[in-house]
């Protein structure tokens, strides 16, 4: 999964000064962080009603799920990359919180 983590890094960030008429990653930055994060909310939607779909056992939602996480997740690709953050910085937070409770990381948040 990091292979293609990188491999999609790599694409993001060639992309982000490009001509917008060359592809849709670059047209995306070419509009700015409100179409980005516009994008990243509607993915967002969509893939929280694949999944209420999918519980209520409406057939063939699963994969649904699956194509709508994927959308979500390349959109906060493009707005990480938009934003100069690297998603070694997410990841590496990820691997940070192994063997934190949950509630006990929450809390520590809420207090800083």
């Amino acid at each position: 999964m990091s292979d293609t983590l990188e491999q999609l890094a790599l694409v993001l960030e060639q992309r982000r000064s490009a001509a917008p008429d060359t592809s849709y990653v670059a047209s995306l930055h070419h509009k700015g962080l409100n179409k980005i994060l516009e994008k990243v909310g509607e993915e967002a939607t969509e893939t929280i009603l694949a999944a209420k779909e999918t519980e209520s056992g409406v057939e063939g939602c699963h994969q649904a799920v699956i194509a709508e996480t994927a959308d979500l997740w390349f959109h906060s690709l493009v707005m990480l990359s938009h934003l100069g953050i690297s998603h070694d910085d997410v990841l590496e937070e990820l691997a940070r919180r192994f063997g934190v409770s949950g509630l006990d990381e929450k809390a520590a948040r809420s207090t800083d």
